[in-house]
């Protein structure tokens, strides 16, 4: 197998799995080179309903160039409402065309055809439901790829060949997570997340605002270097000279401690979706290295082990996309070994490894050992998880394979394919581009 990039490995994600020369070139030229729409599992009522019985009014939301906070944000603000009667099922990254459903609590469908947010946004009235959107209210999502620039366009076909192989038959790479959980430019969020599994906020502050990357400008690393030196001083009114607009969560976590807010306060300050992330970056993180682990052993993504707990498709799936149920596992017994394999080679049963909380029950036999050895060289169990407040997490499991079924296309490179939700595109991308994380965008 061929070695990842270091700031890959720095998530967790130490190899290929396939062996050939990447195309190469660039993911997000221009926005549109990157078109993501979701695959929507969400069912609603007309427009017009009671309001009364469907307070929530579900929008479709065509973003060009603009992040998912950003356009929230933008559009809670010429609502005049509160950001929190805003909800959405899966965020989606800036460089992109994306396309998803937001509900809004308590409006109008004439206060959204109102609304001014310029032609970087298009929206649609989808209906009325009676909940909001929650984070996972979705199927997956389709993605229509170009590459730009590439440099073996040809060897596309030949990378496809190896992850066919990989998979025993089905095109597909390790489940990763990707860079952007992390942080795209500044993969930090889940050394942001250990400092909190510790209840340490004032280094869970420092992280954040002041923790320089490699992959950053060199003038943005500066001025973290000396942001940290004023805060390491309790300089906070300089450390916040020092921080430019642009780095607007890391001024508001200074401005949080400057009003006398607790390192903790100044964290719950930040966006409910940021705050969550960085928890769940640390289980992706652990999930990672166990994928890399097991990577290294030389055991199967797609036939289980004795030891490993498999979950079973989603029957209510949308027709095309394969989606595994997490709260449908099996462990896998020495008995089951051959009936569980032919499950999995049809994709009614996926291999799982866990995202750790308070109540995993770790694997047996080799996969156990493989999950203990990660969490102890990160000195954690799944008591490090019984935080405070909404920081707290039971922990769930993840399919470790995905199947992908790419159509691709010469002049331009280009490449379609669906996934189901919280996988993402950029791992697949990876094995055919291989070049820097910062070049997958």
């Amino acid at each position: 197998m061929n070695e990842s990039y270091p700031s890959e490995q720095a998530i967790g994600i130490e190899y290929y799995v396939s062996e050939t020369a990447g195309v190469g070139g660039i993911l997000r030229a221009q926005p549109d080179d990157f078109v993501v729409t979701e695959i929507e599992k969400f069912d609603t009522e007309p427009a017009g309903a009671d309001a009364g019985a469907y307070p929530y009014l579900i929008i479709r939301a065509q973003l060009y160039n603009r992040e998912t906070n950003e356009f929230v944000q933008a559009l809670s603000s010429r609502l005049g409402i509160s950001r929190k009667r805003i909800d959405w099922a899966g965020t989606k990254d800036k460089r992109a065309v994306s396309t998803q459903l937001f509900s809004i609590k308590g409006i109008d469908p004439e206060a959204i055809t109102e609304v001014e947010l310029g032609r970087s946004v298009e929206i649609d009235i989808v209906g009325r439901a009676g909940r909001a959107l929650e984070f996972g209210d979705l199927a997956g999502n389709q993605f229509t790829i170009t590459v730009s620039d590439p440099e073996r366009p040809e060897n596309a076909k030949e990378i496809t060949d190896e992850l066919e192989t990989f998979g025993d038959g089905t095109v597909g790479v390790p489940n990763y997570f990707g860079q952007q959980r992390f942080g795209s430019m500044r993969p930090i969020t889940h050394e942001v997340g250990l400092s909190i599994l510790r209840e340490d906020w004032e280094d869970a502050v420092r992280t954040y605002v002041a923790e320089p990357a490699e992959t950053e400008p060199e003038k943005t690393q500066q001025i973290r270097q000396t942001a940290g030196s004023h805060l390491a001083a309790s300089e906070l009114q300089q450390a916040l000279d020092v921080l430019p607009n642009r780095l607007d969560y890391e001024r508001t976590l200074v401005h949080a401690l400057i009003e006398g807010k607790s390192h903790k306060e100044a964290i719950e300050t930040l966006p409910w979706n940021l705050q969550r992330l960085f928890v769940h970056a640390v289980q992706s993180y652990i999930f990672n290295r166990i994928l890399s682990r097991r990577l290294e052993e030389g055991i199967s993504f797609v036939e289980p082990v004795p030891g490993d707990v498999v979950c079973f498709a989603d029957r209510s799936a949308p027709e095309g996309v394969v989606i595994p149920d997490t709260d449908r596992t099996q462990t896998v017994s020495e008995a089951r070994v051959e009936t569980v394999s032919r499950h999995c080679k049809r994709q009614r049963a996926f291999i799982t490894a866990p995202l750790v909380g308070t109540e995993t029950d770790l694997g047996s036999g080799k996969i156990g050992e493989i999950e203990r050895d990660v969490l102890e060289a990160l000195d954690i169990d799944t008591r490090s998880f019984a935080l405070p407040d909404d920081w707290a997490s039971e922990g769930t499991r993840r399919a470790i394979f995905l199947p992908v079924e790419p159509e691709i296309t010469q002049d331009p490179l280009q490449f379609s394919f669906a996934l189901p939700k919280g996988s993402y595109a950029t791992v697949v991308m990876r094995e055919y581009l291989k070049t820097p994380p910062v070049e997958l965008g």
